[in-house]
């Protein structure tokens, strides 16, 4: 199933209104890159997918497990530097505390399926980002 994301500028700093069929959020960017900061970065968004796919996949798992947890929370930190080829590399870190009562067995293999989730695992595969075409202006 494709993933369609429609963006919308504003002229103020970098704001876009972020529109994925009925969901709409704020992106920007930081005020020291001369936006406004209203809104999380493309990269605040890229590991704000991460870090929601690891989430949602603990409690996922847990609920077909059986298991009793609370509250799963995730802080995830993301270090890009450029490489002497001119390339990116990327490193992501990330704490996750599951709360409730499970055994460190079960808490290990539900931080093994979080770091296997779906987004990861694209995120991992081979991505082809085709030129963007043209649209035709709008007379609104």
């Amino acid at each position: 199933m494709a993933t369609q994301i429609k963006i919308k500028n504003i002229p103020e700093g970098y704001q876009s209104i972020i529109s994925a069929g009925k969901h709409t959020i704020i992106g920007d960017e930081p005020i020291n890159s001369k936006g406004t900061d209203l809104g999380m970065s493309p990269t605040e968004l890229v590991l704000a997918g991460i870090s929601m796919c690891k989430v949602a996949t603990i409690r996922n798992v847990a609920r077909r497990k059986g298991l009793d947890i609370g509250d799963v929370n995730a802080n995830l930190r993301q270090v890009v530097k450029r490489t002497a080829e001119g390339t990116f590399k990327t490193i992501v870190d990330s704490e996750i505390d599951i709360e409730g009562d499970i055994t460190e067995d079960e808490r290990r293999m539900l931080i093994d399926e979080a770091d296997n989730c779906y987004v990861t695992r694209v995120i991992r595969g081979d991505w082809e980002i085709n030129p963007s075409q043209t649209l035709e202006p709008s007379l609104s």
